[in-house]
């Protein structure tokens, strides 16, 4: 009979390993197993929880989730007409419900956080009469009174990046950023251009409704080809589009023409924002945006910002009968919304009221605070949580991270150093300009 080998201590150390693997594997399996049935029980509850809920509070529940990036404010331009940029008047308060005080007033603090704003875009707007003058000046004054807004009340939190509206949104914060509603503000001059961004600009509107001096605006859009001034950009508008591709400033084409939308979307090299513009097939009017268009806006994955001036939605063929182009209602924007999301598709949409610059806005959408009844009314029309998170915000977050990735992208080109034709117009015999430098040719 053999004796068995006696157990050495390599043989306890192997079992011993054994041992431990297999509790490992028990552990690890466990762990597995109680996760899968985690989520199998959380979903259907979140479900059961969202299905508990009022529309309200499902579509408030949505809007603290996600950031509502609204493209288009002009609160500032009433700080300005009403109280001259003055933030210590007491009539401009906005800690308090101005409703009432002016005769548009759509917003302010309480109805902010009512309508569960996350963002904001502030319209830096200066009139077209005051191109070839003093636009620069009160370009300026506006972008001063948004960051001391930003700075005076505790609400608010001036932001320049698709991250700090997010960071600024975890912190509770309403993410205030600056958008310059009228390529005049520039006054035709790249250095200006670069030192507006530093100033915190992240979009421009390529022209309010008045051509630049390289840029046609929506009303050439009434007229014969044979009649527009430039039949889009000019040579200079064009290298204006490619220096703000490098800078990383979000191109805006609310107010440009046909042309000018056609054109920028085939020379950017980044996506682009409508701010605060509509459907042309629902209200023909020429502020708004075409099929056509909205096609490419999807080829180029832009973000289309839907304004809420009664005059670009209620006007034919979806005019209300009994009404004019002072009245449109609720119902009207999410048509609007549900038109782009069709043609343009669910990563195109985004919200650009235009409050506080529109003189009449839809019932049911008053002021800032109404924001979630829209939402509501979206729910109700099959609207997906996924699809209202991509409208509030995260279309156009995309947007302007995408823009700012062009601009890593662009590091090495150098900017722009091309000058305003002087031939072009209104710099024609323009006696408001003192000229230092006079090429060959010019007298001094």
């Amino acid at each position: 009979m053999c004796n068995a080998a006696p157990r050495t201590r390599l043989d306890d150390d192997k079992m011993a390993n054994m041992d431990r693997n297999k509790i490992l594997m028990i552990v690890v399996a466990s762990i597995v197993i109680v996760t899968i049935v985690a989520v199998a029980i959380a979903i259907p509850v979140s479900r059961n929880n969202r299905e508990s809920t009022s529309p309200l509070e499902h579509a408030q529940d949505l809007m603290t989730e996600t950031p509502l990036v609204d493209g288009h404010n002009d609160l500032p331009w009433h700080l300005k007409y009403r109280v001259n940029n003055q933030l210590e008047n007491d009539t401009s308060n906005l800690n308090n419900n101005l409703k009432g005080k002016f005769a548009v007033s759509h917003t302010d603090i309480p109805r902010l956080k009512a309508g569960k704003v996350g963002a904001q875009f502030w319209s830096v707007y200066t009139s077209c009469s005051s191109q070839y003058k003093d636009t620069l000046r009160h370009t300026i004054d506006q972008i001063d009174v948004i960051k001391r807004m930003c700075d005076k009340y505790d609400a608010f939190e001036f932001v320049d990046s698709s991250e700090g509206i997010r960071d600024a949104f975890k912190r509770g914060k309403i993410g205030g950023l600056i958008g310059i509603e009228g390529g005049h503000s520039m006054d035709s001059h790249m250095a200006v251009l670069r030192a507006l961004y530093a100033l915190g600009t992240r979009y421009m509107t390529i022209t309010h409704s008045c051509n630049t001096p390289w840029s046609d605006n929506w009303l050439m859009d009434k007229l014969p080809k044979s009649e527009r001034e430039f039949n889009g950009l000019t040579n200079f508008g064009r290298d204006i589009i490619k220096e703000m591709n490098r800078l990383g400033m979000i191109i805006d084409l609310s107010h440009v023409s046909v042309d000018v939308m056609k054109q920028v979307l085939e020379l950017s090299e980044a996506p682009v924002m409508f701010s605060h513009t509509s459907a042309f097939t629902l209200c023909n009017h020429y502020r708004n945006v075409n099929d056509e268009v909205l096609a490419i806006v999807k080829d180029k994955k832009g973000v289309v910002m839907v304004g809420f001036y009664t005059k670009y939605i209620n006007c034919p063929p979806s005019l209300i009968a009994g009404t004019n182009d002072s009245y449109a209602n609720l119902s009207q924007i999410a048509d609007n919304l549900d038109h782009i999301k069709n043609v343009c598709g669910e990563d195109c949409v985004g919200l650009g009221s235009d409050f506080d610059g529109a003189d009449t806005v839809p019932e049911g959408l008053e002021d800032v605070s109404k924001f979630p009844d829209l939402i509501v009314e979206l729910l109700n029309r099959g609207w997906t949580d996924y699809q209202i998170k991509k409208l509030l915000g995260e279309n156009i977050l995309r947007v302007f991270k995408e823009v700012e990735d062009t601009r890593d992208k662009l590091s090495q080109r150098l900017p722009d150093e091309s000058s305003m034709p002087r031939d072009s117009g209104g710099e024609v015999n323009n006696t408001c300009r003192t000229y230092v430098h006079n090429p060959p040719g010019r007298e001094q």
